[in-house]
């Protein structure tokens, strides 16, 4: 999916007045871009993404994953969370970990960078961080049931589904560069 499929339109529009005056939204076209625009005040609404911070942990050329509890139920995913609006990047994705998996970790560097169209109602950036270090005792917690290591061939054997499609395409960079089987 692209941007140009997640154009907004009056039918998926998901704020209809605005935040700062309460007037009626519309919607204006720029360029490529639709944006709401309030007919009062005239501030444009900016929709911008969420962003997710996901950390990719990697034992015996296995990846870790996690399955989910809460949205996407019974899917697989790298282990992640959202930014929260006044914290680092990093300091989420060290919080959220240890939230789902009661992991410490130590992060390396960013590995990938991706838009997320998969869900209509919220568009996410998805950054994905090696870690080179992890230790406690992993323990499932918070939106994941279960945690375990896998390699790609144990996911086809599985029959693993992926919560988010922009996992999949993570995994198979891994496997490309040599990281994970």
């Amino acid at each position: 999916m692209n941007s140009e499929d997640t154009k907004i339109s009056k039918d998926n529009m998901r704020y209809k007045f605005c935040p700062h005056c309460g007037g009626k939204l519309s919607l204006e076209e720029t360029l490529s871009l639709s944006r709401l625009q309030c007919e009062d005040c005239k501030k444009i609404f900016y929709q911008n993404p969420a962003v997710g911070v996901a950390a990719i942990i990697i034992r015996d050329k296995k990846i870790l994953l996690g399955r989910r509890n809460s949205s996407y139920r019974d899917m697989w995913c790298i282990p992640c969370g959202y930014v929260e609006y006044y914290e680092d990047a990093r300091e989420a994705l060290i919080r959220e970990i240890k939230e789902e998996t009661n992991l410490d970790i130590k992060l390396s560097i960013v590995f990938d960078i991706h838009s997320n169209f998969h869900n209509s109602a919220q568009h996410t950036v998805g950054i994905w961080f090696l870690v080179d270090e992890f230790r406690g005792n992993m323990t499932p917690g918070d939106d994941i049931e279960a945690l375990d290591f896998f390699s790609t061939a144990e996911i086809k054997a599985q029959n693993i589904v992926f919560a988010f499609p922009t996992d999949v395409r993570v995994l198979d960079d891994l496997v490309n560069r040599g990281l994970i089987l």
